[in-house]
Protein backbone atom coordinates (compact mmCIF):
# COMPACT_ATOMS: atom_id res chain seq x y z
CA UNK A 1 0.00 0.00 0.00
CA UNK A 2 1.55 3.12 -1.41
CA UNK A 3 2.39 5.84 1.95
CA UNK A 4 -0.09 8.25 2.51
CA UNK A 5 -2.65 6.92 0.45
CA UNK A 6 -6.49 6.58 2.36
CA UNK A 7 -7.25 3.37 4.02
CA UNK A 8 -10.54 3.97 3.44
CA UNK A 9 -11.88 6.82 1.45
CA UNK A 10 -13.33 9.56 3.71
CA UNK A 11 -17.02 9.08 2.24
CA UNK A 12 -16.69 5.88 3.67
CA UNK A 13 -16.26 6.65 7.26
CA UNK A 14 -19.44 8.46 8.01
CA UNK A 15 -20.95 6.82 10.10
CA UNK A 16 -18.16 5.03 11.79
CA UNK A 17 -16.97 8.84 13.10
CA UNK A 18 -20.91 9.39 14.00
CA UNK A 19 -20.48 6.21 16.39
CA UNK A 20 -17.73 7.06 17.76
CA UNK A 21 -19.13 11.05 18.43
CA UNK A 22 -22.05 9.85 19.65
CA UNK A 23 -21.63 7.47 22.03
CA UNK A 24 -17.91 8.88 23.82
CA UNK A 25 -16.25 5.90 22.57
CA UNK A 26 -12.60 7.68 22.56
CA UNK A 27 -10.76 8.94 25.35
CA UNK A 28 -7.01 10.39 25.37
CA UNK A 29 -4.69 8.01 25.45
CA UNK A 30 -7.09 4.94 24.47
CA UNK A 31 -5.40 2.10 23.74
CA UNK A 32 -7.82 -0.27 21.58
CA UNK A 33 -7.37 -3.65 20.57
CA UNK A 34 -9.45 -4.92 17.96
CA UNK A 35 -10.79 -8.37 17.71
CA UNK A 36 -9.94 -9.25 14.23
CA UNK A 37 -11.07 -12.87 13.70
CA UNK A 38 -10.25 -12.83 9.81
CA UNK A 39 -13.47 -12.22 8.24
CA UNK A 40 -15.20 -9.57 6.21
CA UNK A 41 -16.32 -6.95 9.42
CA UNK A 42 -13.50 -7.09 11.53
CA UNK A 43 -11.21 -6.83 8.49
CA UNK A 44 -12.88 -3.72 7.48
CA UNK A 45 -13.21 -2.28 11.18
CA UNK A 46 -9.63 -2.35 11.24
CA UNK A 47 -8.51 -0.66 7.95
CA UNK A 48 -11.21 2.33 9.40
CA UNK A 49 -9.94 2.38 12.59
CA UNK A 50 -6.53 2.59 10.98
CA UNK A 51 -7.99 5.09 9.14
CA UNK A 52 -9.25 7.48 11.45
CA UNK A 53 -6.10 7.00 13.96
CA UNK A 54 -4.66 9.57 11.26
CA UNK A 55 -7.03 12.14 11.39
CA UNK A 56 -8.89 12.01 15.07
CA UNK A 57 -8.42 15.03 17.67
CA UNK A 58 -8.42 12.30 19.91
CA UNK A 59 -4.86 10.24 20.14
CA UNK A 60 -5.51 6.82 20.53
CA UNK A 61 -3.06 3.25 19.95
CA UNK A 62 -4.14 0.55 18.10
CA UNK A 63 -2.92 -3.16 17.78
CA UNK A 64 -5.24 -6.32 16.60
CA UNK A 65 -6.03 -9.64 18.25
CA UNK A 66 -7.18 -12.69 16.72
CA UNK A 67 -8.38 -16.09 18.95
CA UNK A 68 -7.09 -19.32 17.17
CA UNK A 69 -10.17 -21.62 18.08
CA UNK A 70 -8.27 -24.42 16.63
CA UNK A 71 -11.05 -25.83 14.31
CA UNK A 72 -8.39 -25.83 11.08
CA UNK A 73 -4.80 -27.04 11.52
CA UNK A 74 -3.65 -24.20 9.37
CA UNK A 75 -4.20 -20.77 11.41
CA UNK A 76 -3.69 -18.13 9.03
CA UNK A 77 -1.18 -15.96 11.43
CA UNK A 78 1.53 -14.82 8.71
CA UNK A 79 -1.73 -13.80 6.39
CA UNK A 80 -3.40 -11.81 9.32
CA UNK A 81 0.52 -10.61 10.58
CA UNK A 82 0.44 -9.15 6.92
CA UNK A 83 -2.81 -7.73 6.55
CA UNK A 84 -1.79 -6.01 10.12
CA UNK A 85 1.07 -4.79 8.81
CA UNK A 86 -0.19 -2.61 5.99
CA UNK A 87 -1.59 -0.34 8.33
CA UNK A 88 1.76 -0.57 10.44
CA UNK A 89 -0.29 -2.58 13.37
CA UNK A 90 0.81 -5.02 15.73
CA UNK A 91 -0.62 -8.48 15.49
CA UNK A 92 -1.16 -10.61 18.55
CA UNK A 93 -2.75 -13.73 18.78
CA UNK A 94 -3.46 -17.06 20.82
CA UNK A 95 -4.75 -20.87 20.91
CA UNK A 96 -7.32 -21.48 22.40
CA UNK A 97 -9.33 -25.32 22.03
CA UNK A 98 -13.34 -24.42 21.56
CA UNK A 99 -14.48 -27.69 20.93
CA UNK A 100 -12.16 -29.22 23.88
CA UNK A 101 -14.10 -27.06 26.52
CA UNK A 102 -16.76 -27.44 24.55
CA UNK A 103 -16.82 -30.91 25.04
CA UNK A 104 -15.64 -30.62 28.73
CA UNK A 105 -18.47 -27.80 29.16
CA UNK A 106 -21.03 -29.24 26.97
CA UNK A 107 -23.92 -26.52 26.01
CA UNK A 108 -24.40 -24.76 23.47
CA UNK A 109 -21.01 -24.68 21.14
CA UNK A 110 -21.92 -21.21 20.39
CA UNK A 111 -22.02 -20.05 23.74
CA UNK A 112 -19.21 -21.94 24.94
CA UNK A 113 -17.07 -19.94 21.79
CA UNK A 114 -18.15 -17.00 22.19
CA UNK A 115 -17.66 -17.33 26.00
CA UNK A 116 -13.93 -18.45 25.89
CA UNK A 117 -13.22 -15.94 22.77
CA UNK A 118 -14.86 -12.83 25.09
CA UNK A 119 -12.73 -14.31 28.01
CA UNK A 120 -9.26 -14.74 26.11
CA UNK A 121 -9.61 -11.05 24.22
CA UNK A 122 -10.42 -9.39 27.61
CA UNK A 123 -7.83 -10.84 29.40
CA UNK A 124 -5.24 -10.25 26.41
CA UNK A 125 -5.89 -6.88 26.18
CA UNK A 126 -5.49 -6.12 29.98
CA UNK A 127 -1.98 -8.15 30.06
CA UNK A 128 -0.88 -6.04 27.30
CA UNK A 129 -1.90 -2.50 28.52
CA UNK A 130 -5.17 -2.39 26.18
CA UNK A 131 -7.98 0.03 27.97
CA UNK A 132 -10.70 -1.31 25.05
CA UNK A 133 -11.31 -3.88 22.81
CA UNK A 134 -13.02 -3.21 19.26
CA UNK A 135 -15.64 -5.57 18.04
CA UNK A 136 -17.38 -5.91 14.35
CA UNK A 137 -20.59 -6.03 15.34
CA UNK A 138 -22.78 -4.44 12.46
CA UNK A 139 -26.51 -3.08 12.85
CA UNK A 140 -27.97 -6.31 11.25
CA UNK A 141 -26.06 -7.75 14.59
CA UNK A 142 -27.48 -5.51 16.82
CA UNK A 143 -31.00 -5.92 15.41
CA UNK A 144 -30.78 -9.84 15.46
CA UNK A 145 -29.57 -9.52 18.90
CA UNK A 146 -32.46 -7.84 20.02
CA UNK A 147 -34.92 -9.87 17.68
CA UNK A 148 -33.55 -13.07 19.15
CA UNK A 149 -33.71 -12.09 23.20
CA UNK A 150 -37.67 -11.22 22.40
CA UNK A 151 -38.09 -14.66 20.68
CA UNK A 152 -35.99 -17.05 22.82
CA UNK A 153 -35.80 -15.25 26.41
CA UNK A 154 -38.89 -12.76 26.58
CA UNK A 155 -36.46 -9.98 27.28
CA UNK A 156 -35.96 -6.61 24.90
CA UNK A 157 -32.09 -6.45 24.97
CA UNK A 158 -29.40 -6.22 22.47
CA UNK A 159 -25.71 -5.42 23.36
CA UNK A 160 -24.53 -1.87 23.50
CA UNK A 161 -22.62 0.51 21.75
CA UNK A 162 -20.89 1.11 24.96
CA UNK A 163 -20.55 -1.64 27.65
CA UNK A 164 -17.81 -1.40 31.08
CA UNK A 165 -16.92 -4.44 32.13
CA UNK A 166 -16.65 -4.47 35.63
CA UNK A 167 -14.36 -6.92 36.24
CA UNK A 168 -11.55 -6.96 34.04
CA UNK A 169 -11.89 -3.14 33.85
CA UNK A 170 -11.92 -3.56 29.68
CA UNK A 171 -14.81 -1.54 27.93
CA UNK A 172 -16.18 -2.80 24.82
CA UNK A 173 -16.88 -0.64 22.06
CA UNK A 174 -18.81 -1.45 18.78
CA UNK A 175 -18.15 1.17 16.20
CA UNK A 176 -19.79 -0.37 12.89
CA UNK A 177 -23.25 -0.11 14.52
CA UNK A 178 -24.63 1.98 12.27
CA UNK A 179 -23.23 0.05 9.40
CA UNK A 180 -25.72 -2.37 7.14
CA UNK A 181 -24.21 -5.49 6.42
CA UNK A 182 -24.52 -5.44 2.33
CA UNK A 183 -22.77 -2.08 2.95
CA UNK A 184 -19.64 -3.59 4.91
CA UNK A 185 -19.96 -6.24 1.49
CA UNK A 186 -19.83 -3.15 -0.64
CA UNK A 187 -16.75 -1.90 0.79
CA UNK A 188 -14.87 -4.56 1.56
CA UNK A 189 -15.79 -5.44 -2.10
CA UNK A 190 -14.50 -1.68 -2.97
CA UNK A 191 -11.07 -1.79 -0.96
CA UNK A 192 -10.17 -5.02 -1.87
CA UNK A 193 -10.03 -6.63 0.99
CA UNK A 194 -9.71 -10.72 1.44
CA UNK A 195 -11.50 -12.21 4.62
CA UNK A 196 -10.67 -15.30 5.93
CA UNK A 197 -13.20 -18.67 5.17
CA UNK A 198 -13.97 -19.19 8.88
CA UNK A 199 -13.44 -22.63 9.46
CA UNK A 200 -16.09 -23.10 12.35
CA UNK A 201 -17.80 -26.27 11.55
CA UNK A 202 -21.00 -24.63 12.94
CA UNK A 203 -20.95 -21.65 9.96
CA UNK A 204 -24.19 -20.97 8.85
CA UNK A 205 -25.53 -23.49 11.00
CA UNK A 206 -26.75 -21.92 13.79
CA UNK A 207 -29.92 -20.14 15.98
CA UNK A 208 -28.48 -17.00 15.02
CA UNK A 209 -28.43 -17.86 11.06
CA UNK A 210 -31.65 -18.72 11.95
CA UNK A 211 -32.79 -15.05 12.97
CA UNK A 212 -30.96 -13.62 10.16
CA UNK A 213 -32.75 -15.41 7.79
CA UNK A 214 -36.35 -15.15 9.62
CA UNK A 215 -35.68 -10.91 9.88
CA UNK A 216 -34.96 -11.16 6.48
CA UNK A 217 -38.72 -12.72 5.80
CA UNK A 218 -39.91 -10.13 7.95
CA UNK A 219 -38.56 -7.30 6.36
CA UNK A 220 -39.76 -8.98 2.93
CA UNK A 221 -43.39 -9.46 4.68
CA UNK A 222 -43.70 -6.43 5.95
CA UNK A 223 -42.03 -2.87 4.65
CA UNK A 224 -39.46 -1.38 7.00
CA UNK A 225 -40.01 -4.26 9.68
CA UNK A 226 -36.46 -3.96 10.10
CA UNK A 227 -36.62 -0.23 10.27
CA UNK A 228 -38.90 -0.44 12.77
CA UNK A 229 -36.72 -3.52 14.85
CA UNK A 230 -33.70 -1.58 15.19
CA UNK A 231 -35.99 1.61 16.14
CA UNK A 232 -37.32 -0.22 19.09
CA UNK A 233 -33.88 -1.14 20.55
CA UNK A 234 -33.79 2.57 21.15
CA UNK A 235 -35.30 3.97 24.75
CA UNK A 236 -38.07 6.07 24.27
CA UNK A 237 -40.76 8.36 26.35
CA UNK A 238 -42.98 6.78 23.75
CA UNK A 239 -42.71 2.87 25.15
CA UNK A 240 -45.59 2.29 26.87
CA UNK A 241 -44.68 -1.16 28.05
CA UNK A 242 -45.96 -3.32 31.81
CA UNK A 243 -43.98 -2.96 34.72
CA UNK A 244 -41.63 -5.51 35.69
CA UNK A 245 -42.76 -8.74 37.32
CA UNK A 246 -43.53 -8.63 40.45
CA UNK A 247 -41.11 -10.99 43.47
CA UNK A 248 -42.13 -11.77 46.94
CA UNK A 249 -44.10 -8.15 47.64
CA UNK A 250 -47.03 -9.73 45.39
CA UNK A 251 -47.43 -11.56 48.19
CA UNK A 252 -48.05 -9.01 50.18
CA UNK A 253 -50.59 -7.07 47.96
CA UNK A 254 -52.48 -10.70 47.94
CA UNK A 255 -52.61 -10.66 52.00
CA UNK A 256 -53.70 -6.65 51.75
CA UNK A 257 -56.26 -6.65 49.34
CA UNK A 258 -58.17 -9.72 51.17
CA UNK A 259 -57.41 -7.95 54.45
CA UNK A 260 -59.70 -5.19 53.78
CA UNK A 261 -63.01 -5.24 55.45
CA UNK A 262 -66.04 -5.33 53.32
CA UNK A 263 -68.10 -1.74 53.80
CA UNK A 264 -71.75 -2.48 53.64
Amino acid sequence: MAKNKAFVPAEDLSKLWRALIEFDMLQPGDHILVGLSGGKDSMLLTAMLAEIKKYSPIPFELACYTVNGMFAPNFPKAELEEFCARFGLTHYSDDVNVMEAHAKKGGSPCFTCAYFRRAATNRRAKELGFNKVALAHHNDDAVETFFMNLMTSGQLRTFLPVTPLSRSGITVLRPLLYYRESEIRELVAKLGLQPIKNPCPYDGHTMRQDIKEHVAKLDALYPDAYDHLAAAMRCSDKQELWPEKPGKELLGKFHAFWGRKKNI
